[in-house]
C-alpha cells in the first residue's frame, strides 16, 4: 500500500504534531494516483453535498421555486449561518409555504467565528435555519413537495427524498452499497460508508458526466456553476471551500465534509479527488487538499492573500505571534 501525506504540525524547531491523510485521484481513465489506502472505509459525509443536491435540480424542483445560483449553492452548502445564509434559506423556505421549523436539521450557533459573536451581541434567537444543512434540508423539502411526498418523514431511510441518494450515490461510486456502515450524520440523513477510491470515483463522474443524459447532466453542469459562482454561500467568509473556489475561477469545485473528508471536481481535466484525514482533523484535510491541487497542476499559488491562510496556515500563539506551522509532506 502506498505510503499516506503526512500533515505536520510544527512548533518551533520541532514537528509536534503528525495527521496521516488518505487520498485518491481518479481520471476517465480510472484510478491515476493513491496515497495511503483507496479502499478506506469511511463515512463521506458533507463532502458530497454536490450530489444530495442533484435530485433537486434534476427533478425539476429548483425550476419550481425558482431557485438562482444562491439557492443552489445553499443547497450544496455547509454555511456558516450568516445573514445572507440564512436570510435567503428564510425567503426559499417562505416562497414554498414553509419555515424554519418545517426544517428537521436541528438548530445550532453559526459555525462562523464572527457570525457567531454578531448573533450572541444581537441577543438573536437560534433556529434551524441557522444549522450549517439548512439549505440542503430546503432542498430536500422543495424536492419532496414537487413531486408530491410527504413532507413530515423527509429523513427516514425508506423515504424517496433518502432512497433516491443512495441510489444515485450507488451508481456515481460505482460501489454496491448494500450491508457497508450505516449511520445517522450530524443533521439527521441516514449516511452510508463507502471506499474512498469510490468517493473520487464520484467526483470524477461529475467532472465529466458522459453518458448519464441530457437532464442530469444539463442538472451537474448548472449545480456547479452555481457552486463555483456564487461560493460563498456553499460555506462562508474565510473557509476553504469559499476561498478556493472563487480563487480558482470555476475550474475546481471543492467540498469539505466532517471529521477530515475533502471532495474535489476539476472541471478542465475530468478528474475526481477525494481524501481523509485519518484521525478526522480538518486543519489536515484542508491543507492536505489545497497542496494536492498544487501538485496536480489544478491551481497555481500566486499568493493570494484569500488563500495564504489555507496553502500556508501558521501556528499563532494567544497574542497572535506565529509559533509554528501547517505543512504537508509528501511520500
Amino acid at each position: 500500500m502506498p505510503e499516506p501525506l503526512i500533515c505536520e504540525i510544527t512548533r518551533g524547531t520541532m514537528v509536534e504534531s503528525r495527521h496521516r491523510v488518505h487520498a485518491v485521484v481518479v481520471t476517465e481513465g480510472g484510478v491515476a494516483e493513491t496515497w495511503g489506502d483507496p479502499g478506506l472505509m469511511h463515512y463521506p459525509r458533507s463532502a458530497i453535498k454536490f450530489i444530495q443536491a442533484l435530485p433537486f435540480v434534476e427533478s425539476g424542483a429548483a425550476d419550481a421555486v425558482k431557485a438562482g445560483p444562491a439557492e443552489l449553492a445553499l443547497s450544496a452548502a455547509s454555511h456558516s449561518g450568516e445573514h445572507k445564509h440564512t436570510e435567503t434559506v428564510t425567503a426559499w423556505l417562505e416562497r414554498m409555504g414553509m419555515s424554519a421549523d418545517t426544517l428537521r436539521c436541528g438548530a445550532h450557533l453559526p459555525f462562523g467565528e464572527a457570525a457567531m459573536h454578531e448573533f450572541l451581541r444581537n441577543g438573536e434567537t437560534m433556529t434551524r435555519v441557522h444549522n450549517n444543512c439548512s439549505g440542503k434540508h430546503a432542498g430536500f423539502l422543495a424536492t419532496a413537495q414537487h413531486l408530491g411526498e410527504n413532507l413530515d418523514d423527509y429523513l427516514e431511510v425508506d423515504h424517496p427524498v433518502q432512497t433516491r441518494l443512495f441510489d444515485l450515490l450507488s451508481e456515481l461510486s460505482g460501489e454496491t452499497l448494500d450491508g457497508t456502515g450505516r449511520g445517522i450524520d450530524g443533521c439527521g440523513i441516514p449516511v452510508y460508508g463507502m471506499t474512498l477510491e469510490g468517493l473520487a470515483r464520484a467526483a470524477q463522474k461529475l467532472a465529466a458526466p458522459k453518458g448519464m443524459g441530457t437532464v442530469r447532466t444539463k442538472a451537474i453542469e448548472r449545480l456547479l456553476d452555481a457552486v463555483t459562482s456564487h461560493s460563498f454561500y456553499v460555506a462562508g467568509t474565510g473557509r476553504f471551500d469559499t476561498d478556493f473556489m472563487a480563487a480558482s475561477k470555476g475550474r475546481v469545485a471543492t467540498k469539505t465534509g466532517a471529521e477530515g473528508v475533502h471532495f474535489a471536481v476539476d472541471r478542465k481535466t475530468g478528474t475526481g479527488i477525494a481524501l481523509k484525514a485519518e484521525d478526522g482533523a480538518k486543519r489536515a484535510s484542508d491543507a492536505a487538499m489545497g497542496q494536492l491541487l498544487i501538485r496536480l497542476g489544478m491551481y497555481e499559488d500566486t499568493g493570494d492573500v484569500s488563500m495564504k491562510r489555507h496553502l500556508s496556515p501558521v501556528i499563532l500563539n494567544a497574542a497572535g505571534e506565529e509559533a509554528g506551522s501547517v505543512r504537508i509532506r509528501f511520500p
